[in-house]
């Protein structure tokens, strides 16, 4: 009886073991998932981080000469925007003003917010629709144009001038006497003022403009006279994700497809050629009917 009451004393103390064991082992479980919970997971894959590291390189476009490629790197718009905006050029012809964008399917005011400064319209209604300024600061800039005595007949013609090679505007900016204060009136930063001034003083400028001169072919002018395996030299214009748009000066950029920028491997073509790069090129193909000519790097 002692016998059988010694073994039924020593089970129960394993079972009281056991019992603690399993709560010890709950309690760092839960624990454990509570911290988990709590903590900011972060999980960076190499194709993540590679891809971080460049930042698109993107440029003003003639809204009525790019091609959808090239639009859809804009921000805000996207593959389908972009074809959206070309179909609609297609089927009303030029855009006359930035605001018409809003007339585009699907194309909404935060859309255009955030791509209208990259849009420009040549000889458009509003000569302020071919500079970098803003369509949100065009108040602000008539403002300006009224304090400073300038007319949009006055932008329009300096417009006109620069484009022909013609003499640049004076300087604004020694009429100007405290530009903060001026900023305050006008209810815009400083620095979106010294960006209009600058707009004002030399319309229509190109940011690319300061690229070195490239010789041309002078038997290359149109998009007819380019024929497959013919060998040119471009400039670099534009640098998206999937490649580069390059100026042979056909008045259609060519589009180098990153897969035919070298022979090695490359994530982005950035690593391959920056913008104002001059480079050899090699047309592949040519669309005339959808203005898109193909080329290859690899000459």
């Amino acid at each position: 009886m002692d016998e059988r009451g010694n073994t039924v004393k020593c089970e129960k103390i394993l079972l009281g073991f056991t019992a603690l064991f399993l709560a010890f082992l709950l309690v760092l479980f839960f624990r454990d998932r509570a911290a988990m919970e709590a903590a900011p997971v972060t999980v960076e894959t190499e194709t993540a981080v590679s891809q971080g590291s460049f930042m698109p390189d993107v440029s003003p476009l003639d809204i009525n000469a790019a091609a959808a490629e090239e639009l859809a790197v804009l921000p805000g718009i996207g593959e389908v925007l972009a074809g959206r905006i070309v179909a609609y050029r297609e089927e009303n012809g030029r855009f006359l003003s930035r605001k018409q964008l809003l007339k585009v399917a699907k194309l909404g005011p935060k859309a255009f917010e955030q791509c209208a400064g990259f849009m420009r319209i040549t000889d458009g209604k509003n000569p302020l629709d071919a500079t970098s300024v803003h369509p949100e600061s065009y108040e602000a800039a008539e403002k300006l144009m009224e304090k400073l005595g300038i007319t949009m007949e006055d932008v329009r013609r300096l417009q006109k001038e620069a484009k022909a090679g013609g003499k640049k505007a004076g300087s604004l900016s020694g009429k100007i006497k405290d530009k903060k204060k001026l900023a305050g009136e006008l209810g815009i930063g400083e620095l979106t003022l010294e960006d209009i001034i600058r707009e004002l003083e030399k319309p229509a400028r190109d940011p690319r403009e300061d690229m070195p001169a490239l010789i041309l072919r002078s038997d290359v002018l149109e998009l007819e006279d380019l024929k497959p395996d013919m060998v040119l030299k471009g400039t670099v214009r534009n640098i998206v994700d999937f490649g580069a748009f390059v100026d042979i000066g056909v008045h259609q950029d060519g589009l180098v497809h990153i897969s035919q920028m070298t022979d090695r491997f490359i994530k982005h073509p950035l690593e391959a050629v920056s913008v104002g790069d001059i480079v050899d090129v090699k047309v592949i193909s040519v669309d005339a009917a959808k203005k898109r000519i193909a080329l290859t790097m690899k000459v």
